[in-house]
């Protein structure tokens, strides 16, 4: 007898563990936390825009935007109201099925709301259909290894020429939103293309550095295309950083 003595009391702990929780109470709990972990995905302590913010949302797996409402995250901050699902087990001892429930919560984004701070709050759902977005803006690429073969060689004892670095560089015919910079110091001239990602603090961008007798073209490290890093300046590309430890 003594033998079914614990299989019993873990049995009897389980259907406990279920009492005062209905299967949709369970389901709508595991809704709340998938927009919360929602709110943590988009989370900014940075000014964003409205729309940003709603975008992001939209873009997560399992995540509606149904309203958006505020200008940006500074002041009053942003409301979004995501709709989200949860699921749970349809109850009993040996449960075969599952309920599936969809609920709506607002949560509020503004540069003073702290992270998982995001006064989530039951709400209707509203009548209407999931908010859709355009595109992201895409990033203008900087074609690197045309621009190894465009620029200028210069031989061993020369100086290289700012204005045929420049020449070269208008012949890839860059997208506009690619931003030249070019600096020369002695014999040696440096360039620096560079493009900002919509929304993003990391730059992309392609340094250069013709001297005499060798041209070099890379991409500094992370850390350097941060905004503020400076190395994404020709002034990198003339004086090349150490690389950081």
């Amino acid at each position: 007898m003594r033998r079914f003595v614990i299989p019993l009391v873990v049995l009897l702990a389980a259907g406990c563990g279920q009492l005062g929780s209905s299967p949709e109470d369970v389901a709508a709990d595991a809704a709340r936390k998938a927009a919360e972990r929602a709110g943590d995905r988009i989370y900014d302590a940075r000014v964003r825009p409205a729309q940003d913010m709603a975008h992001r949302a939209a873009d997560l797996d399992g995540v509606e935007v149904m309203r958006v409402t505020g200008a940006s995250t500074a002041g009053d901050g942003v409301r979004l109201v995501l709709r989200t699902s949860g699921t749970a087990p349809d109850g009993g001892w040996f449960p075969t099925s599952t309920v599936t429930v969809q609920r709506c919560f607002e949560l509020r984004f503004s540069t003073t709301t702290e992270w998982q701070h995001y006064g989530t709050r039951d709400v209707a759902c509203p009548a209407n259909g999931p908010l859709t977005f355009k595109p992201w803006p895409k990033t203008p690429q900087i074609p690197s290894e045309r621009l190894r073969k465009a620029l200028p060689r210069v031989p061993e004892g020369g100086r290289a020429d700012e204005a045929k670095v420049r020449a070269a560089v208008a012949s890839l015919r860059l997208d506009p939103a690619v931003r030249r910079e070019f600096r020369t110091e002695g014999d040696v001239v440096g360039v620096a293309l560079v493009a900002k990602p919509y929304g993003s603090d990391l730059f992309d961008c392609v340094l250069a550095r013709v001297a005499p007798g060798r041209n070099s073209v890379w991409t500094p490290p992370r850390m350097q295309r941060m905004a503020g890093e400076g190395g994404c300046g020709a002034g990198n590309a003339v004086h090349p950083m150490p690389p950081p430890h």
